[in-house]
């Protein structure tokens, strides 16, 4: 039974969400969470991972960093401190929607100079053999920020990806993305059931990217059969590294299809740092021929500068449009990542040509992306009336067995996309918008 001081501190939440919305629109709509792939709207940014503990029990694990939190020194005890608000909701899906377990948790960080990362583990209810969703909200109760996920996980088999977590060698902190550089060692940690061997699958990394929306084609698949298969005696202190970019399959036997997939994208990863990284998202706004002949260039910098020149028309023009267009590139590796760069997906693709969306709607195993199209206005007598619609493009989430966070466009839901447009106005030199296509 919740005590009087949590009632308390659950209605201040509740009123605190509701005043922080009223601050930053005249008007709100309550299920659009366009602020959580948009940087200048979301400036809180943890990290979450689920690990199946027992039959009964699951660990929501969340991670915050230093600059996400905003540290005060305005509390009785004078030191930097951040407040935060974690409201979790966990919903049975295999059965419908069903509220399965509740949680909440008030933490007072206090601000550590000779740490960058706090970690934090909420215990789950759970059942054996059920999929489920987690909901998290998060709550900066100083700056009256709020942010939320949606995290999928199940307790199907104790020997899938949430079965695992990998930690840093050396400083033996969780690491809760499975991405790891060149010359990274880590430990990957397994603890339902005593084990001797591990085994590595590895496959080389997934190069190609994803048709245009207006084209309805099968996605090109991933690698099935691993190049090699490597058996490794299984201990949680085991330093590991993988020098080569590629898609790395931890399962507990030999020829299971399920375990946790580990993941190397190159050094400079989410960036694209050199010419060679940087000419590969062209994809998108060049043709197969000019693809071919940029790469074909033995000066890949040239090549590169030339591409955006032409585009922009002159050097200042074309430095703005690298610097969105990476930028974007960056934040597509960031939120979409999965067993491929987040640039390659389809959601990276559309979040790169289109920018962030202006709306979104999310479900356990969909997402609606809505772009603003150009206000509609008409006159009857002396009242006009303005109408806002908007472009829509749909994912779906995709199971598969390397990553829980692939989801593919709807394509044949989507007729009009504007693509052409989009591609002429960045070959122009314009930051492609929707709603405003003739202005940069």
């Amino acid at each position: 039974m919740l005590s009087k001081y949590n009632i308390v501190i659950i209605i201040s939440l509740i009123i605190v969400m509701t005043e922080g919305c009223r601050t930053t629109k005249t008007t709100v709509d309550s299920k659009d969470l366009s602020y959580i792939y948009n940087p200048l709207k979301n400036s809180i940014n943890p990290r979450y991972a689920i690990l199946n503990q027992t039959d009964e029990t699951s660990n929501l694990e969340i991670k915050f960093f230093n600059n996400d939190l905003f540290f005060s020194e305005a509390n009785p005890t004078g030191l930097p401190t951040a407040k935060i608000l974690i409201l979790v909701r966990l919903y049975n899906i295999t059965q419908g929607r069903i509220l399965a377990d509740t949680a909440f948790y008030s933490l007072n960080i206090v601000k550590n100079t000779s740490r960058n990362e706090y970690l934090y583990k909420i215990p789950l209810k759970v059942e054996k053999g059920i999929e489920y969703i987690t909901e998290v909200k998060v709550l900066d109760q100083i700056r009256k920020l709020m942010v939320q996920a949606f995290i999928p996980f199940n307790t199907l088999s104790i020997a899938n990806r949430y079965n695992f977590y990998i930690r840093g060698h050396f400083l033996n902190n969780e690491l809760l993305k499975p991405i790891v550089r060149k010359d990274e060692f880590f430990n990957l940690v397994y603890q339902r059931e005593k084990i001797d061997s591990i085994y590595v699958s590895v496959f080389k990394p997934y190069e190609e990217i994803p048709y245009p929306p207006s084209m309805v084609l099968p996605e090109k698949p991933a690698q099935t059969e691993p190049d090699t298969v490597i058996a490794l005696p299984y201990v949680d202190t085991l330093p590991l590294m993988f020098p080569r970019k590629g898609i790395y399959l931890f399962t507990i036997g030999r020829d299971m299809d399920e375990g946790y997939s580990v993941f190397n994208f190159g050094s400079d990863f989410p960036g694209t740092d050199t010419p060679e990284e940087m000419l590969e998202p062209l994809a998108y706004l060049a043709s197969n021929d000019e693809m071919a002949e940029l790469k074909s260039e033995p000066k890949p910098k040239m090549a590169l500068d030339d591409f955006w020149l032409k585009c922009g028309g002159n050097v200042e023009k074309a430095r703005e449009l690298i610097r969105i267009y990476y930028t974007r590139v960056l934040y597509a590796n960031y939120y979409f990542t999965s067993y491929k760069d987040g640039w390659r997906t389809d959601r990276g693709m559309i979040y790169i040509i289109y920018g962030p969306p202006d709306k979104i709607y999310k479900s356990s195993d969909e997402e609606s992306w809505g772009y603003v199209k150009p206000v509609v206005k008409s006159r009857w007598g002396s009242r006009y009336s303005v109408k806002q619609e908007y472009l829509y493009f749909n994912f779906k989430l995709r199971k598969n067995r390397y990553s829980d966070n692939e989801y593919s466009l709807s394509r044949s839901e989507t007729v009009v996309t504007n693509w052409d447009q989009a591609i002429l106005s960045w070959r122009k030199g314009v930051v492609y918008r929707l709603d405003n296509p003739a202005e940069f």
